[in-house]
């Protein structure tokens, strides 16, 4: 997965925005005023932020060593995903899909 095609795929989320709130280094997208996704800038392996669900927040991290406790976020309810290939395409496009559901619902 490419920044390209992660962040395509985030913005197709109806209303989403891109901004820089944090500067240049973290591409942050929101519904809102409300983050649901961060991107690392020029990181490789690719690092993606979502907010989770606190117990399955626990549940990801227990299950795959490229979950990580959310990077500078409240680490109860965000996750860092290490994009390495650990984790297909389609369950990270699931986990956009519920950060979004958490901040949209």
């Amino acid at each position: 997965m490419t920044h390209k095609e992660v962040e395509e795929y985030i913005l197709s989320m109806p209303n989403t925005v891109l901004d820089y709130p944090f500067g240049k280094d973290v591409a942050v997208y929101k519904v809102g005023d409300k983050m649901f996704a961060l991107i690392a800038e020029g990181k490789d392996p690719l690092r993606l932020s979502l907010k989770c669900d606190p117990q399955l927040a626990e549940v990801l991290r227990a299950k795959y060593e490229t979950v990580l406790p959310g990077y500078h976020l409240n680490k109860k309810h965000w996750n860092t995903i290490v994009l390495t290939g650990q984790i297909g395409w389609e369950e990270i496009k699931g986990f956009i899909r519920h950060s979004y559901q958490l901040v949209t619902g």
